[in-house]
This record gives C-alpha cells, sequence and structure tokens, in this order.
C-alpha cells in the first residue's frame, strides 16, 4: 500500500502527470508535485506538495527529491512538433533532466516509474509491440526517449528498481481541481470537432492503425507500479520496460466512423468526415498495431477499464 509514503511526480501540471497525483493521493501516498510551469496545465495541487522545479537544475531537485520514497518521472518536452521546433531544449529537458533523475535514485538507492514512449520503436517490425522489440526512432523526440532508457537501464543495475512505460496513443480527458485536463491526441480532436459541428479530417489514407489507451487507465498503471516497486519484497532490481496497451485496436477511420455514429445518437446530427493529406512526411504504423498486454498484466495485475465508445459517447453525451 502507498499510505503515508512520500512520493515525487514530476511534470504534476500535465495530461497523465495530474491525473497520477490524484491517483496517488487516492491511495492515501504524500504527493510532492513537481512542474516547472511551462507547458502546465493545471498549477494547484490541494492536498499536494507543490514545488516549481525545472529538472535541468541537478542541485534544486536533489533538494526536492531528499526525503521522497519513489519518483514517478513524466517531465518532459513531449511530442514530436515540440522538440523539433527546439531541439536544444528538448535535449536538455529530455535527456539530462531524465539523467538527474536517475542518478539521484540511482545515489538514493530508491524506485523510479519512468514514461518512455512507443515513438523509440519508430517503424514497427515484430508483432506483437513488446518490451524487447528493436528500437530505431524516426524523430527526435524518439530519440530522446531511447537515451533515456538507455541511461535508466544502464544506471538502475545493481542500484534501484524501475519500471519504463512504452504507452500506446493516449485518449480522454480528466477533472483536476476544477480544472478539464486533455491533450491533442486524435479521438479527442475528433470528439472536440464533433461538439463544434466541424468535419472529422483523417489525414490519408486513414488506414493508419493504433491501440488506444485511456490516460485515466494509464494513471492507474503508474499506482500500481508504484506500488510494486515500494511495497514488494520482490522488487527486482534494475529496469524492467513494460509495455502500457488495451488490446483495442481500432484504425482512423474507424475512430471517426465510430464518433460520427455516437454523435448521432446523442445529439441528433451527424459529423462530415473528411480525408485530407498528411502535413507530416510519414506515420510509422500499418494496418495492424497489436501490443503486448501481458506484461504489465503479469507484473502488475493491469487492467485497462476504459473502451474508446464508451469514453467517446460520455464525452459527447448531455454536458
Amino acid at each position: 500500500m502507498l499510505t503515508d509514503r512520500r512520493v515525487a511526480v514530476t511534470g504534476a501540471g500535465g495530461y497523465i502527470g495530474s491525473r497520477v497525483v490524484s491517483e496517488l493521493l487516492d491511495a492515501g501516498a504524500e504527493v510532492v508535485a513537481i512542474d516547472d510551469l511551462s507547458g502546465h496545465q493545471v498549477a494547484e495541487f490541494p492536498e499536494s506538495e507543490f514545488v516549481e522545479c525545472d529538472i535541468r537544475d541537478a542541485d534544486r531537485l536533489r533538494r526536492t527529491l531528499s526525503d521522497v520514497d519513489a519518483v514517478c518521472h513524466l517531465a518532459a518536452i513531449s511530442g514530436i512538433p515540440d522538440c523539433e521546433s527546439d531541439p536544444d531544449r528538448a535535449f536538455e529537458v529530455n535527456v539530462q533532466g531524465t539523467e538527474n533523475i536517475a542518478w539521484y535514485c540511482r545515489r538514493e538507492e530508491i524506485p523510479l516509474a519512468f514514461a518512455s514512449s512507443m515513438a523509440v520503436i519508430g517503424e514497427p517490425v515484430d508483432f506483437p509491440i513488446d518490451a524487447g522489440h528493436p528500437r530505431d526512432p524516426v524523430s527526435l523526440y524518439g530519440l530522446t526517449k531511447k537515451l533515456n532508457e538507455d541511461d535508466i537501464h544502464d544506471l538502475a543495475a545493481d542500484a534501484f528498481p524501475a519500471h519504463l512505460f512504452l504507452t500506446a496513443n493516449l485518449y480522454g480527458t480528466h477533472e483536476f481541481a476544477g480544472t478539464t485536463v486533455g491533450k491533442e491526441t486524435v479521438i479527442n480532436i475528433f470528439v472536440r470537432r464533433a461538439r463544434e459541428s466541424k468535419p472529422l479530417e483523417i489525414h490519408r489514407p486513414g488506414t493508419q492503425t493504433f491501440d488506444f489507451i485511456h490516460v485515466n487507465d494509464v494513471a492507474r498503471a503508474y499506482r500500481r507500479s508504484l506500488d510494486t516497486l515500494i511495497e514488494s519484497e520482490d522488487a527486482e532490481i534494475g529496469a524492467t520496460d513494460i509495455p502500457l496497451a488495451s488490446g483495442e485496436q481500432l484504425n482512423v477511420i474507424d475512430v471517426a466512423e465510430t464518433v460520427q455514429r455516437v454523435c448521432l445518437e446523442e445529439r441528433g446530427y451527424e459529423p462530415e468526415i473528411e480525408l485530407v493529406e498528411d502535413p507530416r512526411d510519414s506515420q510509422p504504423t500499418g494496418p495492424d498495431f497489436p501490443v503486448d498486454t501481458a506484461t504489465a498484466r503479469d507484473r502488475l495485475g493491469f487492467e485497462t477499464e476504459y473502451t474508446v465508445e464508451g469514453t467517446v459517447r460520455e464525452m459527447l453525451g448531455p454536458n
């Protein structure tokens, strides 16, 4: 149990981080919420200790983490566009900042739960995608996450237990301290456009397939991870890669048609679907995108609770 355990969450003001803070508080943990407030959606953390801290500042970070039992590290320059627009900052925050945290965990021998990304995979070559899939990132964001994985594996060896999560495509929103927290992911974008009676724009060809997992499910996985890492006498020293996925595979056309149908049923109108050219050079996915769900189930007892259609129906239902 996490009751009275002191857990630091970096990136606490973000999409996943704020939900993880909620999960940990519900579990009875004392939460140190850490964020530099540069890209936050949440800036107030009732029932938590908030520290404004840039993870590149090793000295301040060390003081902030001085009495925690574990770290959940979610702070990052997240996504391809933001990394490409300022590559120096992306490297400093994602790589050097993560090295600061992993080095502290090594020095103090405390557990770490870390947000890696499916972006480390690049173009999938083996299915289902599992923890051992070859890494060949096609973006700077993916490269920074691959470097993170390498660093944590090296620093955790013989020193501290760590879980590294390769998370599938996120969707959904959640509430934190009166704020609706979301992110511009494909499902969320389609729902927003449906609510605004705008066409659902699909980047050609539309058959790109992904595994979709709700942000609340992901946050529960982090809660289970930290519980396991802190409390288990059998917590394995060293880093373990764990894919996080639902097993619910949909292509983009499937998603748009689901939103279209549910909007008609819940709101009485049917948004149009439009195929448009993809502004990006490529998306590394094909007609199938199965992801291993057994590792998270076996190691954490983790099962997802949310479905795409159920969430879309909730988001498009009466306010």
